[in-house]
């Protein structure tokens, strides 16, 4: 699927993944492929981008709202970090 990340400065991310991990205001979930349609909020906290089963990336993200539709996932957030390994 199509992720992108975007904040109020920049597009922080774009491209293909498995899935992503991300923190809603109730707890933690996941988008994987071909995910049904969806809007949720997200709190702060860690997003986990799966770039394939074997890597990932990381970011800590600042509150926003994520949406999925036709296996395209668009984050939307109030700020977001690159965490490096």
């Amino acid at each position: 699927m199509l992720l992108e990340v975007l904040t109020p400065e920049r597009k922080l991310y774009a491209g293909e993944v498995y899935g992503v991990q991300l923190p809603g205001i109730d707890g933690s979930f996941e988008i994987l492929d071909k995910h049904a349609p969806l809007i949720a909020a997200l709190g702060n906290g860690k997003m986990k981008v799966l770039k394939d089963k074997n890597h990932t990336e990381f970011f800590t993200i600042s509150g926003g709202f994520v949406e999925v539709l036709r296996n395209k996932a668009t984050v939307l957030v109030e700020g977001a970090v690159a965490i490096e390994k």
